[in-house]
């Protein structure tokens, strides 16, 4: 049975707030800003109304969500630290006195009430409102790009996992005291798995066997963590693989498994769209929809900055219909090929190659021009070379590859009559000076990375990556708004 959570809060203590929770804190400011009854209206579908014991609102679980994005913490340790932190209860609605809850009933709310529920959209929307409504948004210009994250599965075997967590709770105790190595556990080097759960857990028994020790706030996070993932996480590490996530290009000799988070932001750093897919998906070919999404939340879109990854023919001409300026620079391969398969080749810009339909890259290419166009700077062919061997073994071979040809390459088009309308837009004075806002977005990529941990999917799935990206983009909107009203 759900219940809402705006009922009068009876307590002798409430006044305790005002004392210890500042005017300027962070999360004070959240609350006076936000109505979050939006997430009783749209969770409201997934409890039982009427029958069962009473959950705990759908608000307040949200809201820790909320706290874990802002503050980078793991269940246990957000949930801990709810329990003396003041300025979390008051965020959470809470009585200074009131209980917290258990940790596992914040995994199993993201897991049961946020199923098909499309927060990304939904948040993102909700944040650019309030940006609207307090007359920040003055722009008509959104900057576009990519960031990736890495999957949580798969990126190490699960033996590598446990000797990072483990090598960072010793840290954490020789930080406080260096003598305290006498009481740790013999290391283990033989590569068994079984062994090294074995070694973790001696380890995490030695240092609670320290209470003041084990008390210490970085050290308890380190102990905690370890636990979460030898008791939760090392099952899935061991048996199963991320199926959503994918490999991805950033450079020619780089490379992550994951996931990119597609990003449009105002000159005013507000992100007003987002989507999120598996890391080999072009950037490009995800323009159309941010545009799209950020109208649908209101911005009023003029101009469309990003890199050369969105300058391709598809973009230009949905820009030129829906009379937007697109400022990105043309690169020689925005025409990507002429060829019945070009769908199954996609141009990686950071690289300057193409990426076939499994994710290979190529590793060499080689550029001619027909004579007859030499003069205009037409007709140039450029191929692109892949790696046979990988070839050979590729589940997309067929209709791609013929058995025994030494050589695999896919050649592009140049059409620079096409796209010659761009290149003059290009020199122009106005492209010049909105190109450097493009900067922007970078340092947002960096923020929502380094401070709010998009770097490493929180957990497997797509779903869970949506999940993730529409909690944090909130935070750091939310963040972003205060900012410049403050």
């Amino acid at each position: 049975m759900i219940q809402n959570q705006q009922a009068m809060i009876l307590s002798p203590y409430m006044a305790l707030y005002d004392m210890v929770v500042p005017k300027d804190n962070i999360l004070r400011k959240i609350n006076e800003l936000v109505d979050f009854s939006f997430v009783y209206e749209e969770l409201e579908s997934k409890y039982c109304l009427d029958n069962g014991r009473a959950a705990i609102s759908p608000i307040r679980m949200f809201k820790y969500l909320m706290l874990k994005a802002i503050y980078d913490l793991s269940d246990v340790d957000i949930v801990e630290r709810s329990k003396y932190d003041m300025s979390f209860k008051y965020f959470l609605d809470m009585a200074p006195e009131d209980p917290v809850i258990e940790p596992s009933s914040l995994t199993k709310f993201r897991k049961l009430r946020l199923q098909d529920v499309n927060l990304l959209d939904l948040l993102i929307e909700k944040t650019v409102g309030i940006a609207i409504e307090n007359g920040i948004i003055k722009s008509k210009s959104i900057i576009v790009d990519s960031t990736h994250t890495k999957a949580r599965y798969n990126q190490k075997t699960p033996r590598e996992v446990l000797l990072d967590y483990s090598k960072n709770l010793r840290k954490a105790v020789y930080r406080i005291d260096e003598s305290l190595k006498s009481i740790m556990p013999a290391k283990v080097n033989n590569g068994v798995l079984e062994d090294e759960i074995e070694y973790c857990k001696k380890l995490i028994k030695a240092v609670r066997a320290d209470e003041v020790l084990s008390n210490y706030p970085d050290v308890k996070e380190k102990i905690n963590i370890l636990e979460e993932t030898i008791e939760d996480d090392l099952e899935k590490l061991a048996l199963s693989k991320d199926e959503d996530a994918k490999i991805g290009h950033k450079t020619y000799d780089t490379s992550f498994f994951g996931y990119k988070t597609h990003i449009a932001m105002t000159e005013e750093r507000i992100i007003t769209a987002a989507t999120v897919t598996s890391g080999e998906k072009h950037d490009g070919k995800q323009l159309q929809e941010l545009v799209e999404k950020s109208e649908a939340a209101g911005i009023e879109v003029e101009n469309i900055i990003g890199d050369a990854a969105y300058s391709e023919k598809e973009n230009l001409e949905y820009a030129k219909k829906e009379n937007i300026n697109l400022i990105a620079k043309l690169s020689k391969t925005v025409s990507h090929g002429n060829k019945r398969e070009s769908h199954d080749f996609e141009y990686n810009k950071d690289a300057d190659m193409y990426v076939c339909k499994a994710g290979h890259m190529s590793i060499k290419k080689t550029s001619t021009r027909p004579k007859k166009h030499a003069k205009d700077g037409q007709g140039t062919v450029e191929s692109y070379f892949f790696d046979v061997e990988k070839c050979k073994h590729c589940p997309y071979k067929e209709g791609c590859y013929k058995d025994d040809a030494k050589t695999k390459s896919y050649s592009v088009s140049i059409k620079t009559n096409t796209h010659q309308e761009h290149i003059d837009f290009q020199e122009s004075e106005y492209f010049k000076e909105k190109s450097k806002e493009r900067y922007k977005i970078e340092a947002k990529n960096s923020e929502l990375k380094h401070r709010h941990g998009y770097d490493v999917a929180s957990s497997s799935g797509l779903v869970g990556m949506e999940l993730q990206g529409a909690v944090t983009i909130f935070a750091v909107n939310m963040k972003r708004i205060i900012t410049l009203l403050g």
